[in-house]
């Protein structure tokens, strides 16, 4: 398994309470030449893959803009045969016809021009957002692939920079940036061409600026990668909070955080500004630099000239059009420091989308998936042992059979490993050593829908999402009926209070499901695992948010929801345990006891033993 690291973004940047900017300044001031041109590489390879698709169309805008350039190069060319050639005949009365044919050409050259103009910004524009919507379409599916293992680490807020400011980033580049490089480039190499064409001297004195306009780039740019990498890491580090703070708004009002997030807020914001000034400092000097540049040179050039002029060396036209010619030469150095300030920044995003999409999944689908058929829902946990943290071992060595249509429900303190089972059941994670099987089959051999189909698992959290009740049972099965959504949250008791609602079953939810109770979140999220009908179903705390009639109601549902399916029930309340057929109870990552209800209670010693007589002393 390879995975990627995203360089440029501190691992806990914009989380309350951490100090990220340490981390920021690290990754960017002290990046090695040779992480550098890692990043560089990724980002070249993603922009390829999403430009590779487009290459004709690319030759055809490539061909618009040397038409267009080469237009723009024949009107100062031009204005000097209208002055070396079209004023003097004038003067003797016979040059009406040479002016007359030198406007007409200049006039069909604009409208070229125009044309070329209008057809690039026409195809350029539409190239640029069939990438973009690659572009988005790769990092939200890519993003869908990824384990929970990832997102666990990978904050929400990261996420939503990456799809957002990120892309966004990349579309100024697409729409501003490189119509701009590419005339620029063309206009610099066009012109120098003319200036040697029209007179090798003064072509000369011309060029002794392009060692200073180099010197001058080459600085810029090594100072903008630094600059605008950061720029992008404070505007990450600023949305990350933002989002964390709004996600958990109910927690920061409960305890009072505002103050707090609004200190952190102010660094971070304070932190985007500085990196911002920076950026905008460096094109201040740059830019008036090229000015510098230019005026000299062409001062120079008007010396020069004018004195060669004056001895006859040179025409007047010819003067005229260095002059033009020249401060064509200098205004594409303006377009590339512009296209430096997108380029960059576009630069900074591409190595973090890049980082991501090269992130590869670790629960990946076999190379040869086995054909499962029908799943029976037998499991076996062959030695299996499990950390999230080297050398911390949450399962040693667990062995475990689950017959079958059997209910088997795990009891134990917390970190005793429950959770941790149903996770690798429902493989969110691989086992570090051993086997989890399905019918006899080890779980990494069959696909992700295989597995999907026949596992599925109910947590505690219970998300809903924006849309109706009806979208949301029917989310593991979109192609659903009406009729089928109804009887699935009639068969688990959810049906009454969705009648009652006032649109019924086309009841908008809203955000997270805020218009429903934590009980009534949960009836429909076990409505929508009961459409979807696993082979095995997996409830972990499932029922902690059910009042005592909202539990009592579902008691009697799961009866029905777990009949001739194979069940895993993780539940502190013995109330749904006591529904299952056999009980295991867990202590530090181990079987210590393995019974049926009835039998645990029975033998009146044990740990399950105890929590029932507890239990039943609390009712009394």
């Amino acid at each position: 398994m390879t995975t990627t690291t995203d360089t440029a973004t501190p691992p806990d940047s914009g989380r309350p309470g951490s100090d990220w900017r340490g981390v920021a300044a690290e990754s960017l001031d002290d990046i090695s030449e040779k992480t550098s041109l890692i990043l560089r590489d990724r980002s070249r390879r993603l922009l390829g893959s999403l430009l590779r698709p487009h290459k004709k169309a690319l030759q055809f805008v490539l061909l618009i803009v040397l038409v267009e350039n080469a237009a723009r190069l024949a009107i100062p060319y031009l204005v000097k045969e209208g002055i070396d050639s079209g004023i003097p005949p004038i003067q003797r009365g016979d040059g009406n016809s040479t002016l007359l044919t030198i406007v007409v050409l200049v006039v069909a050259i604009v409208a070229i021009q125009a044309t070329s103009r209008l057809m690039f910004l026409i195809v350029s524009g539409r190239i640029g957002q069939k990438v973009l919507l690659e572009l988005r379409r790769r990092v939200f599916n890519h993003f869908q692939t990824l384990t929970p293992a990832f997102h666990d680490r990978y904050t929400s807020g990261r996420v939503i920079s990456r799809s957002t400011s990120d892309v966004d980033a990349i579309q100024e580049m697409l729409d501003n940036g490189f119509d701009g490089l590419i005339t620029a480039a063309l206009t610099l190499f066009g012109t120098a061409i003319m200036l040697l064409f029209l007179d090798v001297e003064l072509g000369l004195i011309s060029l002794l600026s392009f060692p200073f306009l180099m010197w001058i780039t080459v600085w810029f740019r090594n100072r903008s990668a630094v600059i605008y990498r950061r720029t992008r890491v404070t505007i990450a580090a600023l949305i990350v909070h933002f989002v964390e703070s709004m996600t958990g708004i109910k927690a920061v009002q409960a305890f009072r955080r505002e103050a707090r997030n609004e200190e952190i807020f102010a660094e971070v914001n304070d932190d985007n500004r500085i990196a911002n000034e920076d950026a905008f400092r460096l094109v201040g000097l740059f830019m008036p630099g090229i000015k510098l540049i230019g005026n000299i040179t062409i001062g120079l050039v008007l010396i020069a000239g004018s004195y060669r002029a004056y001895r006859g060396e040179v025409t007047v036209g010819v003067l005229a059009a260095f002059l033009i010619y020249l401060r064509q030469f200098f205004e594409p150095m303006q377009d590339i420091s512009q296209f430096y300030n997108t380029f960059q920044s576009a630069s900074a995003a591409l190595e973090k989308l890049s980082g991501v999409l090269e992130e590869q999944p670790e629960i990946a689908d076999p190379e040869t998936p086995v054909d499962l058929g029908e799943a029976h829902g037998e499991l076996t946990l062959e030695g299996v042992a499990f950390s999230y943290v080297a050398d911390r071992p949450v399962l040693a060595h667990l062995d475990l059979e689950v017959a079958a249509g059997q209910t088997l429900a795990l009891v134990g303190t917390t970190g005793a490993g429950k959770t941790t089972i149903a996770k690798l059941v429902s493989r969110f994670y691989d086992p570090t050593s051993g086997r989890v099987l399905l019918d006899g089959v080890d779980l990494r051999d069959l696909d992700d829908a295989t597995l999907r189909r026949n596992i599925v698992m109910v947590t505690q959290e219970n998300f809903l999402f924006a849309g109706s009740i009806a979208d949301n049972i029917r989310f593991g099965r979109p192609d659903a009926s009406d009729e089928q959504v109804r009887a699935a949250a009639a068969a688990i008791g959810a049906a009454t209070f969705i009648d009652a609602l006032p649109q019924g079953f086309d009841t908008q939810v809203e955000t997270r499901g805020g218009r429903l109770s934590a009980g009534q979140r949960q009836l429909v999220a076990f409505a929508r695992a009961f459409l979807a009908d696993p082979a095995v179903l997996i409830l972990d705390e499932a029922t902690s948010s059910l009042d005592v009639p909202s539990e009592r109601l579902v008691q009697a549902a799961l009866r029905t929801i777990l009949a001739e399916r194979t069940a895993i029930i993780i539940a502190h309340r013995l109330t749904t345990v006591e529904i299952a057929d056999r009980v295991l109870v867990l202590e530090y990552g181990a079987i210590v006891e393995d019974g049926t209800p009835a039998d645990l209670i029975a033998s009146g010693e044990g740990r399950y033993s105890d929590l029932h007589h507890a239990w039943i002393a609390s009712l009394a």
